[in-house]
């Protein structure tokens, strides 16, 4: 009897806690959003309209306020603007440092056609012997590539269960390994732990012990 309580009971968490998870967090991320209908004139919000607040409203200001940024800035003339107000910042000290490095960032994850987080790679981290999970953030790193006799990768290195913060690190090419997860694949293993572990078909490119190391594009 206990036996079948307790996989009933494992059965029921497993249908319940990812949804209250996911759930909370879409909730906290439309709450949040929501903070952008104060943009809006006092006349033009929900409330004032209707007669009553629209939950998630602020989602839909949201992408509109990114859209319309997006579209201004297209163009020759609102380039030129946001130049201007790229060369302001630049003359604010700290702001300058903050703001340039997530402008850097935020380029290169989007480039389509750029390396950032687009390889899954295995790396021996913490020391030779250990392996784990890392994601290919660029190539050719400038000054540390001209020191070394390596050709070298900068390896993004998670932490657990929270992959938003971690460690960046120089890996010579031929010590990486790539893997066939995807990017969301990775992510799954790093936030749950390791449980999460991806489907590794059997007919995949290699067999795990002979994976060959990381080659140039």
């Amino acid at each position: 009897m206990l036996v079948h309580l307790r996989r009933y009971l494992i059965a029921g968490l497993l249908v319940w806690v990812p949804l209250i998870v996911t759930g909370l967090i879409i909730k906290l991320l439309v709450d949040m959003l929501d903070f952008t209908i104060l943009l809006l004139p006092p006349s033009w919000r929900p409330e004032a309209v209707l007669g009553f607040s629209v939950p998630g409203a602020g989602v839909v200001v949201a992408i509109v306020i990114v859209l319309v940024t997006g579209l201004v800035a297209a163009n020759f003339v609102g380039r030129k603007l946001f130049d201007i107000g790229d060369a302001i910042v630049d003359r604010i000290p700290l702001v300058s440092s903050i703001y340039s490095a997530v402008k850097q960032l935020m380029r290169t994850v989007l480039d389509d056609g750029g390396e950032s987080f687009k390889r899954v790679l295995m790396v021996q981290y913490p020391r030779e012997g250990l392996w784990t999970l890392g994601f290919q953030t660029g190539v050719g790193v400038g000054e540390v590539q001209h020191r070394t006799d390596h050709d070298v990768l900068t390896v993004f290195i998670p932490t657990t269960p929270n992959p938003t913060s971690g460690f960046v690190i120089m890996v010579p090419r031929e010590d990486a390994i790539e893997l066939d997860m995807s990017v969301e694949d990775g992510l799954k293993f790093v936030m749950s732990l390791g449980v999460v572990v991806p489907k590794w078909p059997t007919g995949a490119r290699y067999p795990a012990e002979v994976a060959p190391p990381l080659t140039k594009p």
